[in-house]
């Protein structure tokens, strides 16, 4: 099958663009005014916990250590406790610097010891609120205590294992958009104590009224639900995969004074199997078909990977080799502890992402349909967008790129016992990229619908994993950037 080359205004190392991106150029979105968020923002709206003004939730801007502390407040149910105990003079707010609408509620958290002022009289309201700062309310929120549970030095850490999300990470700035997905994430979040979830908790207290959170409470619970129907996957998963994709690119435009006008489109289908134990170390085995074509060529190849004791194999071809892993600049033991905190626990991390999920009897078993929001193309839009900064800053160039995912629809299907048998993913991508380095100028669209089956086979202790004889496979000398590494440059 021919590959066609990569117009040269796009070409860059790929590797090096990745890591540079995640790990050395953290993304500054400031003058962005998109928001993601918009439907969780409406649906705190209507439980009251989330309140705008004339110009609406005002998503695109950073949030104050005000506006943060008053959201802490309500997550404690405390609203209407702080308002009558200042009004009645039992609070007193030190603090000089908050404004009427605040001054409550910083009284409030100070006289409770949940937070302090950036003096004995400022209470800094009107700075921005960090997302470490919010994910540490959030906690509090939650049951969990510094310096006990978690802290401030590990608060991020600590509250990923737990399933938060901190949603800034894939922009690099936290804005209020953020803020209401985080708050949304902690909603369905079960206390410390184990009791209920956060949203019911304050149901129960009467802080939040039933009728109106209903549509919440219906998808979070079904959420929950759904997610209890996999826990077992957080130690062991075996699964067969079926994966097709259609995928289509047209590039016009100029390099070097040549004008070009080149469209590629091909399919690809993968199948195979996937296994996952997660015991006291992360072990893996994928054993895949990878079927391309462009409609005149047609390629099959199988590629086999394994992950046992830090190492991973790989074999593909007549090609044997292996290299350490280093699971996103983190050290084994440090990745295995974060899933060994996080197994077992009910991630909230996809809710802001949802905009609904029904549930539906098939037979003996239960499918659940969760249709995605916006927001879930605006996450992978930060990613992608902070890649593509990194390359036109270091090209010089300017560049515009636009992302859609159309028909995002995820479907779980659940025995009757309660166990996740076979989930599916129907996706459809379209993208578009348009380029300038003064000289030449491109545009390039891409489009790609993914058709993804899942069936699981077993999970958890059920899980066995049979590794061949590594005794052959070559050491890959430098890792994937070193001299006999996997990419090369372009």
């Amino acid at each position: 099958m021919e590959v066609r080359t990569v117009p040269a205004i796009f070409r860059r190392r790929r590797e090096e663009i990745f890591y540079e991106t995640l790990f050395d150029h953290p993304a500054d979105h400031s003058g962005a005014g998109a928001s993601s968020f918009d439907g969780p923002a409406a649906e705190l709206s209507a439980i009251g916990m989330l309140k705008g003004g004339s110009g609406g939730f005002d998503l695109d801007k950073a949030p104050t250590r005000s506006q943060a502390a008053i959201m802490l407040v309500r997550l404690y149910g405390a609203e209407e406790e702080a308002k009558a105990a200042y009004a009645a003079g039992d609070l007193q707010c030190p603090f000089t610097d908050v404004n009427g609408t605040a001054a409550p509620f910083a009284a409030w958290l100070k006289d409770k010891g949940l937070a302090s002022g950036t003096s004995e009289t400022t209470f800094g309201g009107s700075e921005p609120c960090s997302a470490k700062a919010y994910t540490i309310f959030l906690l509090r929120a939650l049951g969990y205590q510094d310096n006990v549970d978690f802290t401030a030095a590990n608060a991020q850490e600590f509250a990923m294992g737990l399933g938060l999300l901190d949603t800034s990470a894939l922009t690099g700035k936290f804005l209020r958009d953020d803020l209401a997905a985080m708050t949304y994430q902690a909603l369905g979040m079960d206390r410390k104590d184990g009791s209920t979830y956060l949203l019911a908790s304050l149901i129960e207290s009467g802080a939040v009224d039933a009728a109106a959170a209903k549509p919440m409470t219906d998808k979070i619970e079904a959420y929950r639900a759904l997610q209890a129907s996999g826990a077992a996957a957080a130690q062991g998963l075996d699964t067969i995969v079926d994966a097709k994709m259609a995928m289509s690119l047209g590039v016009k435009g100029t390099e070097g004074g040549t004008s070009l006008d080149m469209t590629q489109k091909a399919d690809a289908t993968v199948k195979g199997r996937i296994q996952m134990v997660l015991d006291k170390e992360l072990q893996m085995a994928m054993d895949l078909t990878v079927t391309a074509t462009d409609g005149e060529t047609t390629e099959t190849e199988k590629m086999e990977y394994w992950l046992k004791d830090g190492v991973v194999y790989v074999r593909s071809g007549d090609m044997s080799y292996q290299m350490p892993m280093n699971m996103m600049g983190m050290d084994m033991e440090a990745f295995m502890a974060l899933m060994e905190q996080a197994s077992g626990k009910p991630s909230a991390a996809q809710l802001p992402f949802i905009d609904s999920i029904t549930a539906k009897s098939s037979g003996d078993s239960t499918v659940y349909t969760l249709k995605l929001n916006n927001a879930f193309a605006g996450m992978i839009n930060g990613l992608t967008g902070q890649i593509l900064g990194v390359l036109a800053a270091e090209a010089d160039l300017k560049m515009d790129m636009s992302l859609a995912l159309d028909g995002s629809t995820l479907t779980y299907t659940v025995g009757k016992d309660g166990a996740l048998k076979s989930a599916a993913a129907d996706l459809t991508l379209k993208a578009g990229v348009k380029a300038s380095d003064g000289k030449d100028s491109l545009t390039a669209d891409v489009s790609a619908d993914l058709d993804m089956t899942m069936e699981v086979k077993a999970m958890g202790k059920a899980v066995k994993i049979s590794f061949p004889d590594f005794s052959g496979f070559e050491d890959l000398i430098g890792g994937a950037g070193g001299p006999t590494g996997i990419f090369t440059a372009a």
